[in-house]
């Protein structure tokens, strides 16, 4: 096993260092024709929009302000230091550095989004070739970039699918949507925000899928829609897809195809063969453009013709020889957001697909489902650790583990092997969503970018930490013993009582006391 200890610096917040008069940088001062031109500035600031006070920035010298970042950034484990591939429904590959320099040139980087469509036909363009390049791979017929994320991807399926049924006057009879437990909790979390009633379809205890005659239970005149991740949180790829879509056009429906994974599914299979409506892309994943712990995210949005009326505006359209940004939509349900959503990560994204062309991506999948399925073999081989829904002998993009037996054995549960793998100097991998129908999860995705050396490097970490369980199980259940901290109480993040998710909320609790 390969030595690791995480370097380890008590360092203070950047708002408490620096002294008076300290500098990192000198700007020159104002040349005396421009200030002569210009007046004083503050003229041009209305009175109610100018502080009191200076705000209060730390002033710092460049030297220390480099000792502080390079010091927070190796205490920090990531895809450029690390095997990542412990994070499934996550995709985490190597996002080519050459695509970095493009989104920070300046003919990008300095252009503001409320410039006139004359003086920005360089970014239109690469929005509007990409887009369609992912309707060449989804099928659809338009896309939006302007949710920040897969959630807000999939909320703004939830509006589409409200105001196509509010045009046609079938609201609110048609109220319910229908997802599954294995697909992403958004699934449901999302359309319930956007109003709807959920109805969740369990998995069957031999296959892990949903069961069709399940599903034809469930519709009814009630139904809006049907909202679903294929291959669900297992990696199991659903046959019976288009049958299940079928269906719920049948009762009236639509159907949104939730594709934040599809990273095992470039040039194999698409969102409209099997029938869907609507789909939706994290291209802050499988499009290789970076996480960024939760952004900068693109929940790329895409419609058939029939629906492109109700996407957010504005879309950018070509009349064979400008670019334009179109808001004379009247059927549109808005916007999701400001501007045009994080177009740097649509920069990187295009420049990923222009290099890799039609064949690279089907290699990806390729590649990707060639990965898991010899990583499954290799952990199943491991005591403590079997494969859920065993009888499903491929995987697409990722696998859900089980270390029940592991559990029964030693007390050694998930949580504290994810735990112990940071001190290999690999990244804690993700359990599951709750509820946890497969008990002590684990759910691993090595994608393309990973290589035989480094899925065999990873599994021989767990192997080794299960062994660590047979043997000496305190030294996993205290663990983390390398890293930066040290193992936390996590009673208090479980207590809905102990925190807040905004300062008002925080300040109505703390009244409360």
């Amino acid at each position: 096993m390969r030595k690791y200890h995480a370097p380890v610096w008590n360092e203070r917040i950047i708002m408490e260092m620096g002294h008076k008069g300290e500098r990192g940088i000198a700007l020159p001062s104002t040349e005396e024709g421009i200030q002569k031109n210009t007046e004083d500035s503050e003229s041009y600031i209305p009175n109610k929009m100018i502080r009191k006070s200076l705000p209060n920035i730390p002033e710092i010298s460049q030297p220390h302000i480099l000792r502080h970042y390079l010091r927070l950034s190796q205490q920090t484990l990531g895809m450029a230091l690390n095997i990542d591939l412990g994070m499934g429904t996550c995709t985490m590959k190597h996002s080519p550095l050459i695509n970095e320099e493009l989104v920070k040139s300046p003919y990008f980087a300095d252009i503001h989004p409320s410039q006139d469509d004359s003086t920005i036909q360089g970014i239109l363009e690469i929005i509007y070739k990409f887009s369609r390049y992912i309707c060449e791979i989804s099928g659809m017929d338009e896309f939006t970039f302007q949710p920040g994320g897969g959630a807000l991807g999939i909320f703004t399926n939830a509006c589409l699918i409200r105001k196509y049924h509010e045009i046609n006057n079938d609201l609110p009879e048609r109220n319910e949507i229908i997802t599954t437990l294995f697909s992403h909790p958004a699934d449901a979390a999302c359309p319930a925000t956007a109003g709807f009633k959920i109805i969740t379809l369990y998995p069957n205890s031999e296959t892990g899928l949903p069961d069709i005659e399940a599903l034809k239970a469930a519709v009814s005149k009630h139904t809006a829609g049907l909202m679903i991740t294929n291959p669900e949180d297992t990696g199991i790829f659903n046959p019976k897809i288009d049958e299940f879509v079928k269906i719920i056009h049948e009762a009236g429906g639509l159907c949104a195809y939730d594709q934040a994974n599809s990273n095992a599914l470039f040039g194999i299979t698409r969102a409209r063969e099997a029938g869907f409506d609507m789909c939706h892309f994290n291209i802050h994943k499988a499009f290789s453009s970076p996480h960024g712990c939760m952004g900068p995210a693109c929940g790329a949005v895409g419609v058939r013709k029939e629906l492109t009326e109700f996407l957010p505006v504005p879309i950018v359209t070509f009349d064979g020889s400008k670019y334009h940004l179109d808001y004379d939509r009247p059927n549109s349900i808005g916007k999701m957001r400001e501007f045009m959503g994080n177009i740097e990560t649509i920069l990187r994204a295009y420049s990923w697909i222009m290099c890799m062309g039609p064949d690279g991506l089907r290699k990806v999948a390729e590649t990707s489902i060639i990965n898991i399925n010899y990583l499954v073999k290799k952990l199943v081989k491991i005591r403590g650790v079997t494969l859920a829904y065993p009888k499903q002998n491929i995987r697409l993009d990722q696998a859900r583990f089980s270390l029940k037996e592991l559990k029964d054995e030693t007390d050694v549960g998930t949580d504290d092997v994810a735990r112990r793998i940071v001190d290999f100097g690999v990244q804690e991998y993700f359990t599951s969503h709750h509820p946890w129908i497969v008990q002590e999860p684990f759910l691993p995705e090595p994608c393309e970018t990973y290589s035989k050396e480094d899925i065999d490097y990873w599994a021989e970490i767990v192997r080794y930490i299960c062994e660590e369980a047979q043997t000496n199980p305190e030294i996993v259940k205290t663990a983390p013993h390398n890293q930066t901290i040290k193992k936390i109480n996590t009673k208090p993040l479980n207590d809905p009582n102990q925190w807040a998710l905004t300062w008002r909320a925080y300040i109505k609790k703390k009244g409360k006391k």
